[in-house]
């Protein structure tokens, strides 16, 4: 076994690498881009080296400094994670030639995978059925619209050096051929340095069901049974669990071989997903290869009982697989949850920011959390935005959905916008828990998964109100107390009156309303009771708060939900949701600002990557003015509405903040 790795990744998988290697007492080697000085990853790790500027091409990306890197801390093998080199033939035959033994497939076995169209050829070679399309060289405008009318819409753009949904594009008609295509290309290009694309047949709402498949170099190959991925949003898996739902055992063991096959039809070794498209009628197509460890890993992980990359170690060591298929058994079922910085609400969009909070769910059998971030750490805009990946495990899928639902409960996120609730309320949703998953799944589910909530707002407020009064009162006593005349109530700051009642008054903001909302006390300092006017009802509530736990009784129920407070906003998580309410200062400033038009704004940190249009140029609503690329998603800047295209402040290539106004646009008249 190696005494020494280099990680040459970042994030949760870095940090999921360098836990195996602790256990099996192997010494590693973080590297890390100037952002990610302070990392989790980097602390974790024995060593750590820096190989970079921010961005993943000046740091992540540099070969030569990895591998100098490598060499400088004596390290015999070098583990790439996912994403980044991790799929590169030219880096794994850079270590080889180097010495240093790369922990994944040989470079024949990537380069045959790496370009989509080939994979298809030789699975088709190999026997494993695969959907009609076109993968070929000539990579013609023409041609590759002539295929898709020949296959017949709806098609599915993609490019062949992809993953990860990058680079993807459902053309549903030949009029939005050209467009789908001129997008799938530019992302391609952006992302993998490659804009070969191939056009298959799309399948309306099939399954995503994915075989780990492992190989030595004895020539053994197994498969650890399936994953089923099918809930996406933008071609990326969220949620992901196994076994797949409603698998019967002679539908797995021909996915299952028919996935060694294709791994041993490449000569493969070490960790590999091979991905397939489950229709309806329990048909199977070969999709793609992904030669490495996938995402989505520990869920087999935790069905099967092994540790995949204490697997790779070993494989990689030139030793044998651990076991045989015949000694491979799935137990129980697995969830795992993708949590990410985004907005679900704005189409998924990605978030940055601050973690102000983050607070996990307890670890356990059942529950476990891989993560590449700490509280207080920053989700910027040079990588993908996910915070954690939340795994779960029970005996059946049941349990294993309760345990989920319970453990996304229990986390707390603030600073940014994250896709908790969303997760709660896919998790939760009747067609989930019946297993009745697709590709298609949110946006058949769409109005179901984004309905607002029977939350009682005004209970929420009420609970706000009562938070105030009493997290003010442990500001406000301790000063009592330490007056000469503290026992005299006309010095008091708690709202006493003689002979009135003590009524504390405060003004809220709840999505953009302002909201009055006062509390009368009825009970004792003993026993805190108020009685809670908000704009609607009146409840009468007991309240007790001990640090961050408020738990109150309202109309015969006592809950206890944790409060965040962080400038002015306070977050009230609760069993069954998290209510965000912004408070007005007492004794607010009169000042104001006009309100002014912000016109075309940057939605984050990001690269513009196209522009459009032309300055003075008429333009009808809908039109894409220009394209910038942050957090790896392109976000097109359309027209809202029939109009003139003004000055335009950046060209092709200029990085811009966000909030950055990024043209001017005049509305045409209508009379």
């Amino acid at each position: 076994m190696f005494t020494k790795i280099l990680i040459a990744n970042r994030g949760e998988i870095a940090c999921r690498v360098i836990r195996t290697a602790k256990k099996l007492g192997v010494a590693t080697v973080a590297i890390y881009s100037d952002a990610d000085a302070d990392a989790l990853h980097v602390s974790m790790a024995d060593e750590a080296v820096h190989v970079g500027g921010s961005a993943p091409a000046d740091s992540y990306l540099q070969q030569a400094r990895i591998l100098e890197a490598a060499k400088l801390t004596g390290a015999q093998a070098i583990h790439p994670g996912y994403g980044f080199l991790s799929e590169n033939p030219e880096f794994a035959n850079v270590c080889m030639t180097a010495g240093i033994t790369f922990i994944g497939p040989p470079v024949a076995a990537i380069e045959a995978m790496g370009s989509k169209s080939a994979a298809k050829n030789i699975m088709q070679s190999a026997g494993v059925p695969v959907l009609s399309g076109y993968h070929g060289a000539d990579q013609a405008i023409k041609v590759l619209k002539d295929a898709a009318d020949t296959v017949g819409y709806p098609v599915l753009l993609k490019a062949a050096a992809g993953g990860g949904g990058k680079g993807m594009r459902q053309v549903h008609s030949a009029a939005e051929f050209d467009e789908g295509l001129a997008a799938a290309k530019r992302e391609a290009l952006s992302s993998f340095g490659d804009d070969v694309m191939l056009v298959e047949k799309y399948l309306l709402d099939p399954r995503h069901v994915e075989v780990q498949v492992f190989c030595d170099e004895q020539g053994n190959g197994v498969y650890l049974f399936e994953r089923d991925c099918s809930v996406q949003r933008r071609h990326q898996k969220i949620i992901e669990e196994a076994p797949a739902p409603s698998m019967t055992p002679a539908l797995r063991a021909a996915m299952g071989e028919a996935a060694v096959k294709a791994a041993l039809a490449i000569d493969y070794v070490g960790a590999g997903t091979v991905e397939f498209l489950l229709s309806a009628d329990g048909t199977f197509y070969f999709m793609e290869m992904n030669t490495r460890l996938q995402v989505e890993h520990p869920v087999t992980e935790m069905i099967t009982g092994q540790d995949l990359v204490e697997w790779q170690l070993r494989v990689a060591d030139g030793q044998t697989l651990p076991l045989t298929q015949a000694e491979l058994q799935i137990q129980g079922h697995a969830f795992e949850a993708r949590i990410y910085a985004e907005d679900p609400e704005n189409d998924f969009l990605p978030a940055a920011g601050s973690l102000k909070l983050l607070q996990t769910p307890t670890e356990s059998d059942h529950v476990r959390v891989d993560s590449g971030v700490s509280e207080g750490d920053d989700v910027g805009v040079f990588y993908d935005p996910m915070i954690a990946k939340l795994i779960v495990w029970d005996r059946d899928r049941e349990l294993a959905l309760r345990r989920l639902t319970k453990a996304l409960a229990a986390y707390r996120v603030r600073g940014v916008t994250t896709n908790i609730e969303f997760l709660k309320s896919l998790s939760t949703s009747k067609a989930f828990s019946e297993g009745l998953v697709h590709t298609g799944f949110i946006e058949q589910h769409r109005e179901t998964l984004f309905e607002q909530k029977n939350a009682r707002v005004d209970h929420f407020l009420a609970m706000t109100m009562c938070y105030l009064v009493l997290s003010e009162a442990t500001t406000i006593n301790p000063r009592e107390s330490t007056r000469s005349d503290a026992a005299n109530p006309w010095r008091t700051d708690d709202n006493w009156r003689l002979n009135a009642a003590c009524i504390h008054a405060r003004t809220v903001i709840y999505q953009g309303e302002e909201l009055d909302l006062t509390a009368e006390e009825i009970g004792t300092r003993e026993h805190r009771r108020f009685k809670v006017k908000t704009p609607a009802t009146t409840v009468d509530v007991d309240a007790e708060l001990t640090g961050d736990q408020l738990k109150v009784t309202i109309e015969g129920r006592q809950q206890t939900a944790c409060v965040f407070q962080s400038e002015g906003n306070i977050s009230i998580f609760s069993s069954e949701t998290a209510f965000d309410i912004e408070t007005k200062p007492m004794f607010a400033s009169e000042d104001a600002t006009d309100d002014l038009d912000a016109g075309f704004v940057a939605p984050m940190n990001g690269t513009i990557i196209d522009i459009l249009a032309s300055p003075g140029q008429t333009v009808a609503s809908g039109t894409t003015l220009l394209i910038m690329e942050a957090m790896k998603m392109e976000h097109a800047m359309q027209a809202p509405v029939d109009g003139v295209v003004g000055e335009i402040f950046y060209k092709i290539g200029d990085l811009v903040e966000g909030g950055a106004t990024l043209l001017d646009f005049e509305a045409s008249d209508y009379h």
